[in-house]
């Protein structure tokens, strides 16, 4: 059990801390947005800035995913749910979280190859005029992929640890919750 605590601990303040820091990534988002607008409006329009656009947001919702499942803002269907009681909803995302797993092990496991094919012919690149390479986002998806597996382990590890010793081991999102009151 200490293991699994262990493991909670460091992988919620890891997913906490980025997911702090990507949470500012919508203002980068905004300039790049902000930039399209005004080069449209007064210059001759950028090529990059849709395109930077959409890597950006894809960099924020990949690596803000973590922080969203450890603060349980992601979509869930509470329709019975939420009439259940802690022990219940423990074994019932126990068994759904493994659901998670596999289709984030899937999506790795594409990710990794697609990310090995954009560096082994010498930079794939977009179809775009802008023509950026594909990797530095690849990579990027790579790591929020992973990330997110990490955090449903982590989950999953809360929920063991829940239905063995009766406790929820608390995350550090939980810890400053509970400072903030």
């Amino acid at each position: 059990m200490n293991a699994l605590r262990r493991y909670v601990a460091i992988v919620d303040t890891v997913n906490y801390g980025l997911g702090r820091v990507i949470m500012f990534g919508i203002f980068a988002l905004m300039a790049v947005l902000a930039w399209s607008t005004v080069s449209k409006a007064v210059f001759t329009p950028s090529l990059w800035t849709l395109e930077m656009a959409q890597f950006v947001m894809v960099g924020y919702f990949m690596l803000g995913g973590p922080y969203s499942i450890q603060m349980g803002s992601n979509v869930r269907m509470d329709l019975f749910y939420g009439d259940f009681s802690p022990r219940k909803k423990a074994w019932f995302d126990s068994f759904t979280v493994l659901f998670l797993v596999v289709y984030l092990g899937i999506l790795l496991w594409g990710g990794i190859e697609s990310t090995q094919y954009a560096f082994q012919y010498g930079g794939e690149r977009s179809a775009s005029a802008w023509r950026p390479y594909m990797w530095p986002i690849k990579v990027v998806m790579c790591i929020g992929i992973t990330l997110m597996l990490l955090q449903a382990l982590s989950e999953l590890a809360k929920d063991i640890i829940f239905l063995k010793t009766g406790e929820r081991p608390q995350g550090r999102a939980d810890k400053e919750a509970s400072d903030a009151v």
